[in-house]
């Protein structure tokens, strides 16, 4: 049913062609970025949810 309406349609076979350069684009930026992050950063970022746990651990048990 689909094909019908995108064989109608004219230039529809470089859609894809765009999708996978702009999909190949900002993968590559997102890799660049995340190489590219502070490794100070990164640590206290992974160890946010632990903090967080620790802290409401510890407010529990003070009252």
């Amino acid at each position: 049913m689909f094909n019908n309406y995108l064989t109608s349609i004219e230039g529809v076979s470089i859609y894809p062609v765009i999708s996978l350069v702009l999909f190949f684009v900002i993968f590559s930026v997102i890799v660049i970025w995340a190489l590219k992050l502070d490794k100070k950063y990164i640590n206290k970022m992974e160890s946010l949810p632990l903090e967080n746990k620790k802290n409401i651990e510890t407010k529990n048990e003070s009252n």
